[in-house]
């Protein structure tokens, strides 16, 4: 791990957060994707499972700030058995290329690896490229690519990413 960015913190969560990771997932994934409402919704959904079944002991959340403003997010939580899975990592376009998704990446590293997981895993698309690079830099293996699908008003490749602890 290299040092987090001056001015950066991470902290958990705070009433407000949910929704704003929600929002802002919706929105910078139809900017950025040309994604439409059902993916918004799959990120309410699966937040909304991540607080109702949460063990603390085997699931967490973190908003990053940079300079005192939310600049991301990331969650952990079970996948199966001994198997972590890092879910919505994302960063905000001002705090891009500042170290902000490494250091989610690794705090959910982290807590995984002290939660007694011996895996992590990942689902992304082929689209998210530079999420992509921070994955391979941290370890992550492309494991699996599904065949193309219609999903979220666009037709994306998914792909598991994988690691051991």
């Amino acid at each position: 791990m290299t040092a987090p960015p001056p001015g950066l913190r991470l902290r958990a969560l705070a009433p407000g957060d949910l929704g704003w990771v929600i929002s802002r997932n919706g929105a910078l994934y139809a900017a950025e994707c040309g994604w439409d409402e059902t993916y918004e919704a799959r990120v309410a959904e699966v937040l909304s499972t991540y607080v109702v079944n949460r063990d603390p002991a085997r699931a967490d959340g973190w908003i990053a700030e940079l300079d005192g403003e939310r600049a991301g997010a990331v969650f952990c939580s079970p996948r199966e058995g001994d198997v972590a899975q890092l879910r919505m990592l994302h960063v905000e376009p001002f705090a891009r290329g500042a170290g902000v998704g490494a250091a989610l990446i690794d705090a959910c590293l982290t807590f995984a690896r002290q939660a007694g997981y011996r895996e992590i895993a990942l689902w992304t698309t082929a689209l998210q490229r530079a999420a992509i690079r921070l994955y391979e830099r941290a370890g992550f293996r492309l494991t699996t690519e599904d065949p193309p699908v219609r999903r979220f008003g666009d037709v994306i490749h998914g792909q598991l990413w994988t690691r051991p602890l």
